[in-house]
């Protein structure tokens, strides 16, 4: 079972951690006037910062030098 879990681990925390940035984003910088499209909704904004998270992921994996990248 621990196989099937470790290739969606990281890209669950990065998704996590982009979801947390973007509700404290919002919480702490936000947009008062409610006429930016991504901070003036807190939902926006976190599924916005958590596909950056997903997108992260992906470009920080570490691969091997081989022939091939097993992940």
């Amino acid at each position: 079972m621990k196989k099937h879990m470790k290739p969606w681990l990281r890209p669950a925390l990065f998704t996590l951690g982009g979801v947390l940035a973007g509700l404290g984003y919002y919480y702490f910088v936000g947009c008062s006037t409610g006429s930016c499209a991504i901070t003036s909704n807190p939902f926006s904004s976190m599924l916005y910062m958590g596909l950056i998270g997903w997108l992260l992921s992906g470009a920080l994996t570490p691969c091997c030098s081989g022939k091939s990248c097993k992940r």
